[in-house]
């Protein structure tokens, strides 16, 4: 069975193994939770053979663990993954923003204003304490920082920033809380940097970023 999305074809495994990989990101499926097939095939709809399937695919970005004979379960979180996430996306982001500040174009900066726009929204009405904003704030926070890499010209690059951004941000929805102002100020500061073309400003900024994120979760008290 296929769903026809434009010109490109989505498998209803296709569908699924979208589904199950945010229910962990956004901790649906909480760390260590052993998956039962039987269980989850009624949950997803699909076949268990067509699960294995999935649930291998998940463990290449280690969101799911194999656990022999005993199947599998969603993969444990801890400091030390969470610390290499951070360094991973320090790498490619930075590196992503250099080649994309350098060819971005008219049409670049305006989907930066747009992006920055909706971001700034859902984050003023989580300032104003209207928690009912965080999942569009997960998903503006992305198309934000999508946006600034856009102009990368690197599919490659945008596919791995995307699986390690998700990985990173399955932490930040354990700690399940809003960072507050200084996330907001940050953004702000990248979204000038970034029309400003000021590649190592710009970096500065993100380096920063990630290492506040990080220390955020670990005082959470959620991560060990």
């Amino acid at each position: 069975m296929l769903k026809i999305v434009g010109e490109h074809s989505e498998t209803v495994s296709d569908i699924v193994f979208r589904q199950i990989r945010q229910d962990i990101i956004s901790g649906a499926l909480a760390p260590g939770t052993r998956i039962k097939l039987e269980q989850a095939k009624e949950r997803y709809s699909i076949s268990v053979s067509s699960l294995r399937e999935i649930l291998s695919r998940l463990t290449t970005e280690n969101l799911v663990r194999a656990e022999g004979q005993r199947g599998f379960e969603v993969s444990p979180a801890s400091q030390k993954e969470l610390e290499e996430l951070a360094d991973l996306r320090v790498v490619l982001e930075t590196h992503a923003i250099g080649l994309s500040f350098a060819a971005g174009n008219l049409e670049w900066e305006g989907r930066i204003v747009a992006a920055h726009h909706k971001l700034a929204a859902a984050e003023k009405k989580l300032l104003a304490g209207d928690t009912s904003r965080t999942v569009d704030w997960v998903r503006y926070d992305w198309e934000f920082h999508q946006a600034i890499v856009s102009a990368c010209n690197s599919s490659s690059l945008m596919a791995a920033l995307s699986s390690v951004f998700d990985r990173f941000l399955r932490y930040h929805m354990l700690a399940q809380s809003f960072r507050g102002k200084a996330v907001v100020d940050d953004h702000k500061l990248l979204f000038d940097l970034a029309l400003k073309r000021d590649v190592e400003g710009a970096r500065a900024v993100i380096r920063k970023h990630i290492r506040s994120g990080v220390e955020h979760v670990l005082k959470s008290g959620r991560v060990s």
